[in-house]
């Protein structure tokens, strides 16, 4: 069986917003979640958007 891993770093910025803003009905894993909120903060790409919805919060008190 061939699984994929997933690898923040590999997506654009665009991509990574919108798996963050994926609804949780969506199948997006907390890890991938974390993983693509930790690679948006340190690119500080969309980082006023994270804050204004509260997600980069979210994270903050995740970890």
């Amino acid at each position: 069986m061939n699984t994929v891993r997933f690898n923040a770093r590999e997506l654009c910025s665009r991509k990574l917003w919108q798996l963050v803003n994926t609804p949780t009905s969506k199948k997006v894993t907390d890890e991938e979640l974390v993983e693509a909120l930790t690679e948006l903060a340190t690119r500080r790409n969309y980082l006023a958007q994270l804050q204004e919805t509260g997600k980069l919060e979210e994270y903050n008190k995740g970890s």
